[in-house]
């Protein structure tokens, strides 16, 4: 059985800039990082769906991950929840290691994504209750009432979650990843599948929880305006590494592009940055 990964014992072998991958000494100082990854690998029979990734996210900042279907970027997500236990490599989540630290991280992050239904039978009123005691959050019933009012959910808190547009379905969503008021929030694809109204309302809301609660946000999508609208930070991966990591308007600037749609389509087809040689 593989032995957990563990972490230095002082922190000052962390912060040795000499010691330490280019990513991870480059995301700010030790004690701001909400995320740190250093060299994770998973390995699934014979591919690699996570290869040797590194990098570290600073508290209060809105980073993309970005990359095509198999790129790594689920993967990588379920580590750091501590869902999928790496082949390798090391997680710290809010200063805890992951997954053997959970306990003490679970309660103070939260995950969204439009691919995980709740419960079809159960009233939105019932789904976020359940998951409002799975937290332990206090004064359950106002806190409820409260995201219902914020997300407009008032007329569907006795609906069941099976009768509920695509849209609708989405701010429960939302609600469910909040109902604990996280101080780091995970989301897959947010906004997937929503006309652009209700996906404009999504990232504002989104934008000004951050703002309120000086949350950290990883956000994984293949919306590039919406990466671009709402982060500080891209890392871009591609058959499970990194390709490449830095502000948005850096990156671009990097493949001489105006969108990160052109650099996402450059990164997918094996063009490269300018400045760079094969």
């Amino acid at each position: 059985m593989r032995s957990p990964p563990q972490w230095p014992n002082e922190q000052a072998e962390m912060v040795n800039s000499d010691a330490m991958p280019a990513q991870l000494a480059a995301a700010g100082p030790v004690g701001s990082a909400a995320i740190e990854v250093a060299h994770l690998i998973k390995l699934y029979k014979t591919t690699r769906a996570v290869d040797d990734v590194t990098f570290r996210i600073a508290r209060g900042s809105v980073t993309g991950l970005l990359g095509g279907n198999g790129a790594g970027k689920t993967t990588t997500i379920a580590m750091i929840m501590g869902l999928v236990l790496p082949t390798s490599g090391r997680v710290r989540v809010l200063g805890h290691a992951m997954p053997e630290e959970s306990a003490e991280v679970l309660g103070r992050i939260n995950f969204e994504s439009p691919y995980v239904d709740m419960p079809m039978r159960l009233t939105v009123r019932q789904n976020l209750t359940i998951f409002g005691r799975l937290y332990a959050v206090k004064d359950l019933a106002e806190r409820i009432e409260q995201l219902a009012s914020d997300l407009d959910l008032k007329d569907l808190l006795d609906r069941a979650n099976g009768k509920l547009s695509a849209g609708q379905k989405t701010r429960v969503a939302l609600a469910k990843a909040l109902i604990n008021q996280p101080e780091l929030l995970l989301l897959d694809e947010p906004t997937a599948s929503l006309d652009p109204d209700t996906a404009d309302w999504v990232r504002q809301h989104l934008q000004d929880y951050r703002k309120r609660h000086d949350a950290t946000i990883l956000l994984a999508s293949h919306n590039m305006l919406e990466v671009e609208r709402l982060c500080d930070r891209v890392i871009i991966m591609k058959r499970g590494r990194i390709e490449d990591d830095d502000s948005p308007d850096q990156i671009m600037a990097r493949y001489n592009r105006t969108t990160l749609e052109d650099v996402f389509l450059d990164v997918a087809r094996g063009r490269m940055a300018e400045g760079t040689s094969s």
